[in-house]
């Protein structure tokens, strides 16, 4: 039996969800609330502090606390916890979001973007695991577009902590949507689960479908306007995946988020589009797109495994990954439990 725990906070734009962890996929206790955004960054920490400590007071049989990691949208700077003008949670530009939960729980918190923590979770308990990867990029179609990247088992934070905002990769021109950056044409305006439904009701607005889901059942059901917000969305996502996939010429990509229970609508367009556009995908494309095994060799795009809980797990994760890199203690009985 692992005889400690972690707390993994994931701060999403409309819920907070904390748990509780020792090991494997599940977790001990955890906790759901809504993302009171409209009452500014200093409500939310103190909800989110209130049900830290609410965990921490179990007896949770007796193990010992590690650590506590908190999953949180950016841009921002790292390992600071500063938010720069965070395109999802709006107000909160220049927020030490740090500093504030450490002051209101008065012990250190450890910060990280929370697709960066879906990553971590993905290579360590995820498709990683399952196909013995240690290098992998992960696409999040959420609310808007994160991403994570983890290099030979570690996150790659680039100078700062903002590497891998491959949400903003351009994908139109000037012409394109606005994007809460203050960019235009970002993979976020083409392919978050908000930019579906804003793309549906731009071409359909007798329609007026309320959420990606309804999108997605139209587009089953025949309707060709919806069916080609989908085409967009693989269009878009091969354009981002081809700057990736020839720079960084990993052996995995995932795409996770709500948006990928589309994935039989986007991922034929995607595919079609990503072989005209990348020649590293077109030289390393596998004969069998999901495969048992990876290929040696061979660029594979796949659908993330962990489904929601996967920024929470790798906020879980996180104080046993600094533990294992400071002390070189073993992970196995963590992972494999």
């Amino acid at each position: 039996m692992n005889g400690t725990y972690s707390i993994g906070v994931d701060l999403g734009g409309t819920h907070l969800r904390i748990a509780s962890y020792s090991g494997g996929v599940d977790f001990l206790e955890s906790i759901l609330l809504p993302t009171r955004l409209s009452e500014g960054p200093d409500c939310v920490v103190r909800d989110m502090c209130e049900a830290i400590n609410s965990l921490r007071s179990k007896e949770n049989d007796g193990r010992q606390l590690i650590g506590i990691g908190v999953g949180s949208p950016g841009p921002m700077q790292l390992p600071e916890g500063v938010l720069h003008n965070p395109p999802n949670l709006p107000g909160w530009d220049r927020f030490d979001l740090r500093q504030a939960i450490e002051s209101e729980l008065r012990t250190s918190v450890q910060i990280e973007g929370d697709a960066n923590l879906a990553a971590l979770a993905e290579q360590k308990l995820g498709a990683g695991k399952m196909y013995d990867v240690d290098s992998l990029c992960v696409l999040t179609l959420g609310t808007g577009v994160g991403s994570g990247l983890v290099l030979n088992g570690r996150i790659w934070h680039g100078a700062t902590g903002m590497g891998g905002e491959a949400g903003h990769i351009m994908v139109q021109d000037l012409e394109g949507a606005i994007c809460g950056c203050g960019g235009y044409g970002c993979l976020e305006q083409y392919a978050s689960a908000s930019a579906i439904v804003r793309m549906a009701r731009e071409r359909m607005s007798d329609a007026a479908p309320a959420t990606a889901h309804q999108v997605a059942d139209l587009a089953r059901a025949g309707d060709l306007r919806a069916a080609s917000v989908f085409e967009t969305v693989g269009q878009a996502l091969a354009i981002a995946l081809t700057s990736l996939i020839n720079t960084l010429n990993l052996p995995l990509y995932l795409l996770g988020g709500g948006a990928c229970d589309a994935w039989d609508l986007l991922a034929p367009t995607m595919f079609r589009a990503l072989r005209k556009r990348s020649y590293v995908y077109r030289l390393t494309e596998p004969e069998v797109q999901e495969p048992l095994n990876l290929e040696v060799g061979k660029t594979y795009v796949l659908g993330a495994q962990l489904g929601s809980a996967a920024g929470l797990l790798g906020a879980c994760l996180l104080s046993y990954q600094t533990n294992v890199q400071e002390t070189g203690s073993a992970e196995d009985l963590l992972v494999h439990q």
